[in-house]
């Protein structure tokens, strides 16, 4: 259906619209441009961007170890989009308690997820450690888990399995909750369960963060702002409450954000997201995420084999020897069927 035509005055409203927005961007531009020209800015200095708010982000100077004092500062129009964890070049404007970003340093690592338009896009960045947060509610699923074990290895960063919410657990769930941690310990991958209300496994997950830039990931409702504020007492990280019906989580976190340990360590807290896509990567990478199905790298009969139904094939002999869980089997398939 075509669209509807807009009369005479409509279409003036909309340019007279279109008309105010440009020049309220220009105004905004020259002014920017004012703040980069003044001559009281301040020498160039190294820092950290703590969080990111539209067009400008949150920064604390590298020389700042506590990270307490945050300035909000405009960017250049050429530096291109800013995410949490960013290392940059700034100066300070003491007339304006503000500063302005010149310069991006190289990022050692970047994470990034779908937005709405099916791309990707970066979360955070220089990142060493992936927390990947779950609970029994809302219910984990290990396709979702096995999705950021993927990301993390396709990003070399080591990453820790945090059951949180452990006091949830009890005889209704507690044998699904079992079956699905014996999964990842039987594969060596480090688990650790807390709990923020009986303060459970709390001691061990800060030595775990101590010395790191550690990002949490994981769905909506897990308990992420929970974690943070248990962690960091004063920050006050909004909290939301799983809905009665699903017992789904509902996004409090609206951007990635930096926090700082007293004893050294940063992490980032992101925005809880009940899907991540890996539609960027090719099939063998996400064959080298699955560390099982990686050990048989070039075993199979036929170099092409897609480790489906094709005769010689080392994963399924594997699976069929019970060296290989079905359920990862099984979420390997489902996250290639999704690449298509």
């Amino acid at each position: 259906m075509a669209g509807r035509k807009l009369n005479r005055r409509q279409t003036w409203r909309v340019q007279k619209i279109q008309q105010e927005r440009a020049k309220r961007a220009a105004r905004k531009d020259e002014q920017t441009e004012q703040l980069f020209n003044d001559q009281e800015l301040g020498p160039e200095q190294e820092g950290l961007v703590t969080a990111h708010f539209g067009t400008q982000v949150e920064v604390v100077a590298a020389s700042d170890e506590t990270r307490s004092e945050r300035i909000r500062c405009h960017l250049r129009a050429n530096l291109g989009s800013l995410v949490t964890g960013d290392r940059v070049v700034w100066r300070y404007h003491s007339g304006h308690g503000t500063g302005v970003v010149v310069a991006v340093l190289e990022r050692t690592s970047e994470l990034a997820r779908p937005d709405a338009s099916g791309n990707t896009k970066a979360i955070a960045a220089n990142i060493d450690q992936i927390i990947i947060v779950f609970a029994p509610y809302p219910e984990p699923h290990n396709n979702l888990i096995d999705r950021y074990l993927v990301a993390a290895h396709a990003l070399a960063i080591p990453a820790l399995l945090l059951l949180n919410k452990q006091d949830r657990i009890d005889a209704s769930n507690q044998a699904e909750i079992n079956q699905l941690l014996a999964i990842y310990q039987r594969l060596d991958y480090p688990v650790l369960a807390v709990s923020t209300k009986t303060g459970q496994g709390i001691e061990a997950l800060k030595q775990q963060l101590a010395g790191h830039t550690s990002i949490f990931v994981g769905q909506s409702g897990v308990g992420k702002s929970s974690l943070v504020n248990t962690l960091l007492p004063g920050v006050d990280a909004r909290v939301g409450e799983l809905s009665e019906l699903t017992q789904k989580g509902t996004h409090t976190t609206t951007t990635a954000q930096l926090f700082h340990f007293p004893a050294g360590g940063d992490l980032i807290d992101s925005p809880g997201i009940r899907e991540f896509g890996l539609w960027h990567m090719d099939e063998e990478e996400v064959f080298a995420g699955f560390k099982e199905l990686a050990a048989l790298h070039g075993q199979c009969k036929f170099r092409d084999c897609h480790h489906q139904q094709e005769p010689g094939c080392a994963v399924l002999n594997a699976a069929e020897a019970g060296q290989i869980q079905p359920q990862r089997l099984a979420s390997y398939r489902h996250i290639i069927n999704s690449l298509e």
